[in-house]
C-alpha cells in the first residue's frame, strides 16, 4: 500500500533519501564555514562574509539555466551536475588556504547546493501524483530538518579549531554526501520514466513563448513569489540569525539555552508534520499559509515579551524557546502547500522553470533576511526590528487571502481529487 500512499515507492524514497543526505551535508558544514574562514584559515572576518555572500549569490549565476536545463533534459542530468559542482566546491573549499581559492570555490560549492534544490523539487513532482504531492514535499521538509539537525550535531563533533585537518575532512565529507546524492537519486526512475506521467517536453518550438516571458504573465505565480519571498524572508531569514541576534544580544540568553531553542523548533515540526499534512488536506493552500501568518505574529508578539521582560531570565527563556516553537508550528503548515501550489501552476513543460524561480526567490530573500536582521538587533533598535517583522507577517495573512483569487479550485486544494485507481496486480507488487 505504500505506493499508493506516496506515489511510485522506490522512486520516491529514493527522492527523499537524497533529500535527507543533502540537508545533513549542509548542517554538518554551513554553521562552521565563518570559524573555517575567520580562525583556521586567518582570513579574518570580512573575507569570511564575502564566502557567505558569494555561496548565496551564486544562486543568480546558476538558477536561471538550471531551470531551462531542467525543461529541456529533464531534472536527473541536473541534479548530477548540481552534485559534481557541490562535491568538487566542497572538497576544494577544504582544501583552500588562499582568499581567492576560497572565493571560487565557495562560488562552486553554492552553484551545486542550489542547482540541486530545484532538480529534487522537479524529481518529488515527477515521482508522485496529485493526491499524494503534499504528503511528499511535507515529508521532504521533515527529513531536511532532520538531516541539519543531525549534521550540525555530527559536525559539531568533528570540528576542532586548533586542528586546521579537521575542518578538510569535515568539507570532504561533505563532498561524499553529493557523491552519494548522485548515487542514491540520480538513478531513480521517474513518473515519465515509466510512462505514467509526462516527460519533459524540449522548448524548441519558436511558436511557443520562452519560460520567462510565460512566468512574467502569469500572475498567480508572480503573487506566489513575492508570498514565498516575505515568508522566506520574515521566518527563515530570522531565526538563525535576526532572532538568534535578539535573544543572545538583548535577552542574553545563553548559547546553550539558544541551542536548545532551536532543537525544539525541529522537534516541533517532526511532530507535527504527518499531523499538519492530514489537517491541511482538508482545507484551502490559501488558508493554511495565512494561518501561518498568523501563528508567526504569536511569535514575534513573544518575542516582543521577551524584551520587555529580559531582567526575569526564566521568564525571557521562556518567551524565546516559545519563538522556535511557534516558528515550527507554522512552518509544518507550509510544508505541504507552498511546493504543491508551484507544482499546480507549472505549464508540464515549464516545471522547472517555475521550481527554479521559487528556489531563487527563497534563495535571495534568505540571504537579504540576516543581514537586515543583524543590522537593526546590532544597531540597539530592537524595538524596530520587532515592528518591521509583524509588519511583515501581516502581508503574509493579506498576500495569502489575495492569492486565492488567482488561484482555480484544484490549485488551492478547494477541490478533493478523484480516488487514485491502482492495477490488482500493481497493489500486490507495492504491498
Amino acid at each position: 500500500m505504500m505506493q499508493l500512499k506516496f506515489g511510485t515507492g522506490g522512486a520516491l524514497r529514493r527522492v527523499q533519501l537524497g533529500n535527507a543526505l543533502s540537508a545533513f551535508g549542509s548542517g554538518f558544514t554551513l554553521p562552521y564555514m565563518f570559524i573555517y574562514v575567520d580562525q583556521v584559515r586567518g582570513q579574518g572576518s570580512l573575507a569570511a562574509t564575502m564566502v557567505f555572500t558569494l555561496f548565496a549569490l551564486a544562486a543568480l549565476a546558476v538558477l536561471p539555466f538550471a531551470g531551462r536545463s531542467i525543461d529541456r533534459y529533464g531534472p536527473r542530468p541536473v541534479l548530477l551536475s548540481g552534485c559534481a559542482m557541490a562535491a568538487v566546491g566542497a572538497f576544494a573549499f577544504g582544501q583552500a588556504q588562499s582568499t581567492a581559492g576560497l572565493l571560487l570555490s565557495v562560488f562552486l560549492f553554492g552553484g551545486g547546493v542550489t542547482t540541486c534544490q530545484p532538480a529534487l523539487a522537479t524529481m518529488i513532482v515527477r515521482s508522485s501524483t496529485a493526491a499524494t504531492r503534499s504528503h511528499a514535499f511535507a515529508l521532504q521538509f521533515t527529513l531536511v530538518n532532520l538531516g541539519m539537525g543531525i549534521g550540525a550535531l555530527v559536525g559539531g563533533q568533528i570540528v576542532d579549531v586548533a586542528e586546521p585537518a579537521s575542518l578538510t575532512r569535515l568539507f570532504t565529507i561533505e563532498a561524499l554526501t553529493y557523491l552519494g546524492l548522485a548515487l542514491v537519486t540520480g538513478t531513480a526512475k521517474l513518473l515519465d520514466e515509466r510512462g505514467a506521467g509526462p516527460g519533459p517536453v524540449p522548448v524548441t518550438d519558436d511558436r511557443q513563448p520562452s519560460g520567462l516571458r510565460t512566468l512574467a504573465g502569469d500572475k498567480a505565480m508572480l503573487n506566489l513569489l513575492v508570498l514565498a519571498a516575505l515568508i522566506f524572508f520574515t521566518c527563515y531569514g530570522q531565526y538563525e540569525s535576526g532572532v538568534a541576534a535578539f535573544a543572545t544580544t538583548t535577552v542574553h540568553t545563553a548559547p546553550s539555552t539558544l541551542g536548545l531553542a532551536i532543537g525544539a523548533n525541529a522537534v516541533t515540526i517532526v511532530v507535527l508534520q504527518m499531523m499538519m499534512v492530514r489537517i491541511t488536506a482538508k482545507r484551502r493552500r490559501t488558508t493554511a499559509m495565512a494561518a501561518t501568518g498568523v501563528v508567526w505574529l504569536g511569535a514575534w508578539g513573544m518575542a516582543l515579551l521577551a524584551g520587555l521582560i529580559r531582567g526575569e531570565a526564566a521568564l525571557a527563556t521562556a518567551a524565546i524557546v516559545s519563538i522556535y516553537v511557534l516558528f515550527g508550528i507554522g512552518e509544518s503548515m507550509l510544508a505541504p502547500t507552498l511546493g504543491p501550489i508551484v507544482a499546480d501552476l507549472a505549464p508540464t513543460r515549464l516545471l522547472g522553470t517555475y521550481n527554479s524561480a521559487f528556489s531563487l526567490v527563497k534563495q535571495t530573500a534568505t540571504a537579504v533576511g540576516p543581514a537586515f536582521g543583524v543590522l537593526l538587533v546590532g544597531s540597539g533598535t530592537w524595538p524596530l526590528y520587532l515592528a518591521a517583522m509583524a509588519g511583515s507577517t501581516l502581508l503574509i495573512i493579506v498576500m495569502a487571502l489575495r492569492l486565492r483569487g488567482h488561484l482555480t479550485p484544484a490549485q488551492d486544494n478547494a477541490e478533493r481529487p478523484a480516488p487514485v485507481t491502482v492495477p490488482v496486480r500493481e497493489l500486490q507488487t507495492a504491498a
